[in-house]
């Protein structure tokens, strides 16, 4: 039985483990041929489980507003060789479905930004809310929050990030120099949070968000991770945790091991064409206009299960990028050299 049949399928930002469990969350339904597979990638604010300590040393405290800070459509082809990733940027407009909350009180569909989704009606409404505004269907998704994210990436020694320029943000106090940096768990977190190191706000995060994908998963096939079942195992249960995960454990680990061998160059990033704000509107505030003809060829070629690059295109990534649509980058251009 599939994931879908069984579930009705943002790490503030990015889990590392992500890179390969993620990228490994999509079950094999019932030993068939293997299929294109869609996963959500759910990075949470939930900080609670932190501590104090912690919070104040990596400057992740505040009040959470219990939404999505990042969200990331994760391709994988059927050949198991391609991996896309398109990010929604957490204030893109969004149309949320009807839906009902637990005590069973119903919600028209509604406008609001496509993090509310996650507050409204946790993942299954997040995956619904996605699915409608894409058109491409969720075969699985990931939640991951700040505790899950830190542990995860103590867990392999940390990641190796890169810079060209000075990355200072003072709402994270992140403060890298130009050139390598080894991030254990806290700093990765300050790494991926933060969004005031230039102009560039969220769309600047994420594309941090991506490279730090491109170099969690470099680390993690250098040392033949993922393709070591016992090894990946604690990874496994760290990255499910205790909330309600839209994949399970023995599929993430069975594509995981089968994409050992996709390289940087055979993954591409980009976030969904926006073509600026949408006018003011009242208790929703400013938000994000997605292009709809750009944003819907994208997901055009995914629900094909196309590329979004074409052969021999390899576009460097505009650092830090603007608000015009973005053109989809290789990982191996997000690569530290």
């Amino acid at each position: 039985m599939t994931i879908k049949k069984t579930l009705r399928l943002a790490v503030p930002c990015l889990a590392l483990a992500t890179t390969a469990g993620l990228l490994g969350a999509a079950v094999l339904p019932d030993r068939q041929a293997p299929r294109a597979m869609n996963i959500l990638l759910m990075g949470t604010d939930t900080r609670d489980t932190t501590t104090a300590e912690e919070q104040r040393e990596f400057y992740a405290g505040g009040i959470a507003c219990d939404c999505t800070d990042s969200l990331m459509l994760v391709h994988v082809s059927a050949a198991r060789d391609r991996v896309s990733v398109v990010s929604l940027p957490r204030d893109s407009l969004a149309e949320i479905p009807p839906h009902r909350d637990g005590t069973g009180r119903e919600y028209p569909a509604h406008p609001a930004k496509i993090n509310a989704a996650y507050a409204e009606g946790g993942p299954r409404l997040t995956v619904d809310t996605v699915e409608s505004m894409t058109g491409v269907e969720v075969d699985g998704y990931l939640q991951v929050d700040f505790r899950r994210f830190i542990d995860s990436v103590e867990q392999v020694g940390g990641v190796e990030v890169c810079t060209a320029r000075t990355l200072r943000d003072p709402a994270t106090k992140l403060d890298l120099s130009p050139g390598k940096h080894r991030l254990g768990g806290g700093p990765s977190l300050q790494y991926v949070r933060s969004r005031k190191t230039d102009d560039s706000a969220d769309l600047g995060r994420i594309q941090r968000q991506h490279r730090f994908l491109v170099a969690a998963l470099r680390g993690l096939q250098g040392r033949n991770l993922l393709t070591d079942r016992e090894g990946m195992k604690p990874l496994v249960r760290t990255l499910m945790g205790q909330v309600e995960q839209g994949l399970d454990a023995g599929g993430l680990l069975e594509l995981a091991a089968a994409l050992q061998k996709v390289p940087p160059s055979a993954t591409e990033f980009t976030t969904v064409p926006v073509s600026g704000f949408n006018p003011e509107i009242p208790k929703i505030g400013s938000t994000l206009a997605w292009d709809r003809v750009k944003s819907a060829e994208m997901f055009t070629r995914l629900r094909e299960d196309r590329p979004l690059l074409k052969v021999g295109e390899d576009p460097l990534p505009k650092d830090p990028p603007g608000f015009e649509p973005a053109a989809p980058v290789r990982g191996s251009a997000l690569a530290c050299e």
